[in-house]
């Protein structure tokens, strides 16, 4: 068992402003991660990438969670959690300031490099944010307080690609391959070479947001954790790979970042192969849904559910919605539609209304893991954290599958079943893995 205190002036001291600086940390955690959607069709053209190698941007960004989510957490466990924040926002500064050297030569292993950085930088903000929302308020409504993030979150992904493509095309004229394609070979390098030296300023604007978020966060009053290991008969000699609860649910993030990547990323061109008009904007459902279902969380949990029976009630809602997926029409329009006759909301056919509602049901998935594989780990909690951080790589890996059955089949609709076995874990977790302190 474990007992979490927190350094306060008062036991009734609120949370309001621990509450709003880790939302500005989740605001930047979004405005950096979407932030890559938008950098990759300018590396495209300044670096003259194919496809396959632009996409060197999304790994170089998240194999750093996987590969530097365990450092991490070792420096986390001598630093403390507000120090490791401050620590998470100073290689980010660093990552940003790359980007000078990065631009100004076109070079893209410097852009790599600074985006493995800024992932760095990332990996040990999450691995102290998380914990930290578990353990700032009452432990009941852990699930609320991460859902609040994760809509702060996505907030930042609507803006990011406004802001950025102001600030690197503002008064640059038109940047499309097919005119630069028309420009002789001297005008078409010059071009380039401008709209690389364009990318400099937005990381230098953000490397000096982030240094005040440091000072922000050295020197507010966001009170540190200290997470007490109390007496206990059973000797731990295997760190966190004691903890069932922590492996299990790193197991059940793999699984949920893989279904939510594949639900965002694969409903378009899921559309697009089925004859649906305006395709490209279908990945606004399926966010519109993780949306609502924060939301519906926040409203709910614990007044109405508590966080088991909730995850539970999210991990059938995603089974149900594949089999809505793999079985619905690819033609009829979409149970709304049908339903009540919503004339503002294009019609999309049922299997892709499902796409979307997987979104829906799978939204809360995240900020319910956390608190109960959490739970228990006492000292290990930084070490549990990082490993739930890893669990990421769920989002790298997972789509690949759903393309190669895709691929191998000739039918993306199929692939869908991989959310299947995805969705049926996650239920496992929330039935009994969580509550297993032991592997005998």
């Amino acid at each position: 068992m474990t007992t979490t205190t927190a350094n306060t002036q008062s036991n009734s001291q609120s949370s309001f402003v621990p509450m709003m600086i880790i939302g500005i940390l989740f605001f930047i955690f979004g405005f950096v991660t979407w932030l890559n959607g938008s950098l990759i069709p300018f590396l495209k053209i300044i670096c003259e990438l194919n496809e396959f190698q632009a996409l060197f941007v999304t790994f170089a960004f998240y194999i750093a969670y996987t590969v530097m989510a365990y450092p991490m957490s070792t420096i986390l466990s001598k630093t403390g959690y507000r120090n490791g924040m401050a620590v998470g926002l100073a290689i980010m500064v660093v990552g940003a300031l790359l980007f000078i050297p990065a631009a100004t030569t076109a070079n893209y292993v410097f852009f790599l490099v600074a985006l493995f950085t800024l992932g760095t930088g990332l990996t040990i903000l999450q691995t102290a944010s998380n914990p930290y929302l578990v353990h700032v308020g009452p432990k009941e409504t852990a699930a609320v307080r991460i859902s609040v993030m994760g809509i702060i979150n996505k907030s930042a992904g609507v803006l990011v690609p406004i802001l950025f493509t102001a600030l690197v095309l503002s008064g640059m004229g038109d940047f499309s391959e097919d005119a630069l394609a028309s420009l002789d070979a001297a005008t078409r390098a010059a071009r380039i070479e401008e709209l690389s030296s364009q990318l400099v300023m937005p990381y230098i604007y953000m490397a000096i947001v982030l240094c005040a978020l440091i000072a922000l966060v050295k020197f507010s009053n966001l009170p540190e954790l200290h997470i007490e290991e109390e007496e206990t008969d059973v000797e731990n000699t295997t760190g966190i790979l004691h903890f069932p609860q922590a492996i299990l649910g790193a197991v059940a993030l793999f699984a949920y970042v893989g279904v939510e990547v594949i639900a965002a990323d694969t409903i378009g061109l899921y559309g697009s192969g089925i004859g649906v008009e305006h395709f490209a904007s279908l990945t606004s459902y399926t966010m519109v849904g993780m949306v609502i279902g924060y939301i519906i969380g926040i409203v709910a949990i614990p007044k109405y559910a508590n966080q088991k029976t909730a995850l539970i009630v999210c991990s059938v809602a995603g089974a149900l919605c594949i089999l809505g997926v793999v079985t619905g029409s690819t033609t009829s329009t979409s149970i709304a539609d049908a339903l009540w006759g919503w004339s503002g909301i294009p019609v999309i056919p049922n299997s892709v209304t499902f796409v979307a509602l997987m979104g829906l049901s799978h939204a809360m998935v995240w900020p319910l893991i956390w608190p109960l594989a959490l739970d228990g780990l006492g000292k290990y909690t930084a070490q549990g954290s990082a490993l739930l951080i890893m669990g990421i790589a769920g989002g790298a890996l997972l789509p690949l599958v759903f393309g190669k059955i895709a691929e191998l089949n000739g039918d993306t609709q199929v692939a869908y079943w991989v959310g299947l076995p995805c969705y049926l874990f996650i239920l496992f977790y929330a039935l009994k893995g969580h509550k297993m302190r032991s592997w005998s």
